[in-house]
């Protein structure tokens, strides 16, 4: 497994040490043990089948673990169950909404199930205030788009203000429009909030998330940045494409020692790594100055987190 990456702060917001959970015979979690500080939006990434909706639900307090120890806030979720759910919202992946309620009803009906009594009308306003909802806030919820659903969803799960939020494939089955508005909606509230969101898409965990856990056959084989995790993954390597002005033939590397391997990709492009985890591309530029040839393109490469992916889960 990847070594963990975590930012030292005062107060930790999830920790999960050891986690098994079986049905049956059958493992769904194997000894899966980390750490997420406050503030921050981690994706949980998986195939399907691999454990991570069996993870959002022990921390949500849905179903208890088979042995280990969950905690929220300090608070283990089987022992201090009250505790733990208070400091928790939770959207599932299917999304459990009555239909026939308006808006304003059915997060009323949930604030009451929450036992906000006194706080409902402000706790219901600020929802929709945070979620977008105030022009749909007086339609029946089965009037709405899906993307407005699942705001509706979001609404609920932040109408008790927690300070962590735990999301199962929030943005399944939206269009691209109803894409960006939810992704930045998570944005804005894990501005605040801790934020754990599973997703089979990686542009959102490129784009919202500071950390990623994988998850693979019930075990966590990756806890990192996705900068860090891409690094480790491929072994430190950098690697730059340039493409020059002129053709030129790949004997001009020859004699620079801050090169491990150079390849062809085009008459004028080279794919070029480094023999250590450096950025070259100035030593790369000033090669060319010495060789009076002209740069057009010089840019770091990555791997896709697509392929990184792929190569975690498909390992074990």
């Amino acid at each position: 497994m990847l070594n963990l990456y975590l930012l030292k702060r005062s107060t930790m917001s999830i920790k999960v040490a050891d986690v098994s959970k079986f049905y049956g015979a059958q493992a769904a979690l194997s000894h899966a043990s980390f750490e997420v500080q406050r503030g921050q939006v981690v994706g949980l990434l998986g195939p399907n089948g691999a454990g991570k909706s069996t993870m959002m639900k022990i921390l949500a307090g849905y179903i208890p673990p088979t042995s280990g120890e969950a905690f929220v806030n300090n608070f283990n979720v089987a022992t201090q169950p009250l505790q733990a759910k208070q400091a928790v919202g939770y959207l599932p992946e299917h999304n459990p909404l009555y239909l026939d309620m308006y808006v304003v009803e059915f997060l009323e009906f949930v604030a009451g199930i929450y036992g906000l009594k006194k706080n409902t009308a402000a706790s219901v306003k600020h929802a929709i205030e945070l979620t977008g909802l105030g022009p749909e806030q007086h339609k029946k919820i089965g009037q709405l788009s899906k993307g407005y659903r699942q705001r509706v969803g979001m609404a609920q799960a932040l109408l008790h203000n927690p300070e962590v939020l735990i999301l199962d494939e929030p943005t399944a089955g939206l269009d691209p429009n109803q894409l960006t508005a939810i992704r930045q909606l998570i944005k804005d509230v894990g501005r605040e909030k801790t934020v754990i969101l599973s997703t089979h898409i990686m542009q959102e965990v490129e784009a919202m998330c500071g950390q990623v856990i994988i998850i693979s056959k019930g075990k966590i084989v990756a806890h990192d940045t996705p900068q860090r995790v891409r690094q480790q993954v491929s072994g430190g390597s950098n690697v730059v494409e340039v493409e020059f002005l002129e053709e030129v033939n790949e004997s001009i590397f020859a004699e620079a020692n801050f090169i491990s391997h150079v390849e062809k990709i085009a008459p004028r492009t080279f794919s070029i790594t480094a023999k250590n985890d450096e950025d070259i591309r100035p030593k790369i530029f000033q090669l060319s100055v010495n060789q009076t040839l002209t740069i057009v393109k010089i840019q770091q490469q990555e791997r896709a987190l697509e392929d990184i992916f792929r190569t975690l889960t498909t390992s074990i």
